[in-house]
């Protein structure tokens, strides 16, 4: 078993390399002055079974063609198999046609990635689980609910708490949360006017005088959790956490986070944020490369990745 970091989130890479007491791929990853990709993997990898590491978080373009030709590399030096190990899986909010004549862009990455070579996919909380039905190849969904659950025990284990879904679509999620902690759940019923815009239409349950935990597997430019938060403080709320897998933190997010009524937001580190949420001390980072090495050598061994969240 071999490990391969692509560049889009080295910290991460090292860190799982580092848990499975491995050296990651000796790699030459540049750009020519045209922003054109060069892959070049420094040592033999003939007959292993590889697995790459590569986030396609922001720059997306250029972190889905690094993969793919990372991917095409190895096939093309005769590795046993590749498995691609994407923590965030970019594109996957169009995963449907929401309104005629636009595309399913998640079905066209799924196919690059499967004709570039990839023999596996390793992912963390897709935006839909349907998404793993575009590949023709295993699909091993991840689940950050036992971590999330996990440090709710531990810092707000004496709060009266209920978990509140962002919308209809999340309520799965959410109250998948809310058994591990022994909390209710409330919804927020939510209409879009436009991408990348929300409206809080009303509240469904009781949330006054509770702290509130709101749990979502994707933070963008944060005006829909920021505008979330507002109504459940205005309908008695006493404080309120967001649990977030993905934090994109698009343009100015990490600094109207800041200034929110949110009390903390919880993140994961499928993404690298370090410089964007540096001095920001109400952003907290969990990490999961525990939760990826494991699997990972689940995977290598062919054991169960499912018993993980048993």
């Amino acid at each position: 078993m071999k490990i391969l970091s692509g560049t889009s989130n080295l910290k991460l890479s090292k860190d799982i390399a580092k848990k499975l007491k491995l050296k990651l791929v000796n790699t030459n990853i540049k750009r020519f002055a045209d922003g054109e990709i060069y892959i070049e993997v420094n040592e033999n990898i003939r007959g292993n079974s590889v697995f790459v590491i590569q986030s396609t978080s922001n720059p997306a373009n250029d972190n889905l063609m690094e993969l793919l030709l990372v991917v095409d590399a190895l096939r093309r030096s005769s590795a046993k198999n590749i498995t691609a190990v994407i923590p965030y899986f970019g594109y996957a909010r169009q995963d449907r046609k929401v309104a005629p004549r636009t595309s399913i862009s998640a079905k066209v990455v799924a196919n690059l990635i499967t004709n570039a070579g990839a023999s596996r996919v390793v992912t963390v909380d897709l935006h839909a689980g349907q998404i793993q039905g575009f590949f023709d190849m295993p699909v091993d969904n991840l689940f950050t609910t036992p971590l999330f659950a996990k440090h709710i025990k531990k810092k707000l284990n004496n709060k009266k708490l209920i978990c509140v879904s962002p919308d209809v679509g999340g309520v799965q999620r959410t109250r998948a949360l809310a058994t591990r902690v022994k909390a209710d759940l409330a919804i927020i019923d939510k209409r879009r006017p436009a991408p990348g815009k929300s409206q809080v239409m009303n509240i469904i349950g009781n949330v006054k005088n509770k702290t509130c935990i709101i749990v979502d597997d994707i933070i963008d430019s944060g005006g829909t959790i920021i505008n979330a938060v507002d109504a459940l403080k205005k309908n008695g709320a006493n404080e309120v956490y967001v649990f977030i897998t993905h934090a994109v933190l698009s343009g100015d997010a990490a600094k109207k986070i800041k200034n929110s009524k949110i009390k903390k937001l919880i993140i994961t580190d499928t993404i690298d944020n370090s410089q964007k949420i540096k001095n920001n001390n109400k952003i907290e980072v969990l990490s999961i490369s525990s939760l990826m090495s494991e699997a990972i050598k689940r995977i290598a061994n062919s054991n169960s990745v499912s018993d993980l969240f048993n």
